[in-house]
């Protein structure tokens, strides 16, 4: 027992969660099975089921705190947010597994995790015996927030937590659709300052997005990106003013590439950018799906490399980068 490594497994019963007639939850069914296999693997798990919103958080940094070796966390995007959030509030960070088992898992897609919690579990177990890490760049908002993967305002950025998870786990993707069709008819422009790169961008704009990650709500595909290089790719959208102008826009999100620069999309990468709301009114932030707050004045910074995630193979990973989306 003196020779077991320790493991902190943070898990949301309510990720993924189908209505309770239908099933307990995504997760509580492997739980004993999940912890067997990593006592077996020679890690001594201290489970920690969250509790509430910002449970995770806490729970996360008191695991680096208190000498745990790594962090395993099984829940949706918003989980593992709040796990990194607590990760990097600690002055010593171990590394992170993550069991997917949320509604849309963007940021286990750009890892190449398998999508069901077994095989997720035998991924990161093999990475551990192999000593396979891959060190990911974080992103933090006024340096009081943290994020995995995406920071996002305006146009269908509530929809990810306003659409309720019962309508999500019953309808999947196309509830946060129908969600956000009834919001078409209230898009508003917002005039902001976008300071970065040594220029500064000052418009109208409806949306904008700071990714890393293949994925964005389980619909958009971003290729031509790194976990790890210091760059998020920027996506600001100014409001359509007709359907055909809307519909380009789409495609051009959703086409599997870069979005292509327009009239009514401005694309660039950048490792921090400055945003200033010039209208009087804050900006709403989503941050990896979950609301994170308004600001008049948002600095968004990438901190390369600042979680360390175990990954199953650096073969995984790297067949992930490289293959096309369609």
């Amino acid at each position: 027992m003196d020779n077991m490594k320790k493991a902190y497994f943070i898990f949301n019963l309510q990720a993924g969660r189908q209505p309770v007639k239908v099933v307990k939850t995504a997760i509580g069914g492997d739980l004993a099975e999940i912890i067997d296999r990593f006592t077996k693997a020679g890690y001594e798990v201290t489970a920690r089921p969250t509790q509430s919103r910002g449970d995770a958080v806490t729970a996360s940094k008191y695991a680096c705190d208190s000498g745990f070796d790594l962090v395993l966390c099984a829940g949706g995007d918003g989980t593992l947010s709040e796990c990194i959030d607590g990760v990097m509030q600690s002055k010593k960070r171990i590394p992170v597994g993550y069991i997917p088992v949320g509604t849309t898992n963007d940021f286990s897609k750009g890892l190449g995790i398998p999508d069901k919690a077994l095989e997720a579990c035998d991924w990161i177990i093999n990475g551990l015996n192999n000593n396979t890490f891959l060190a990911c760049d974080i992103g933090s908002l006024n340096e009081t927030r943290n994020f995995t993967y995406i920071a996002a305002f305006g146009a269908f950025t509530n929809v990810t937590y306003e659409t309720s998870q019962h309508w999500k786990n019953i309808f999947g993707h196309s509830a946060y659709l129908l969600n956000g069709a009834s919001q078409l008819n209230t898009i508003k422009s917002r005039h902001i300052k976008i300071e970065c790169n040594g220029e500064t961008i000052e418009d109208e704009f409806a949306f904008g997005m700071i990714t890393n990650t293949k994925k964005v709500g389980g619909l958009f595909n971003c290729n031509n990106f790194l976990l790890d290089d210091g760059i998020y790719e920027a996506t600001f959208v100014k409001t359509p003013s007709n359907f055909m102008q809307l519909q380009k826009i789409l495609v051009s999100l959703f086409n599997g590439q870069r979005p292509e620069e327009s009239d009514y999309i401005k694309y660039f990468k950048t490792g921090s950018l400055k945003i200033t709301s010039l209208d009087g009114n804050p900006l709403v932030w989503n941050l990896d799906g979950e609301l994170g707050g308004e600001f008049i004045e948002s600095e968004i910074k990438n901190n390369q490399r600042a979680v360390t995630f175990v990954i199953g193979s650096n073969q995984d990973i790297n067949a992930v980068m490289t293959e096309d989306t369609v």
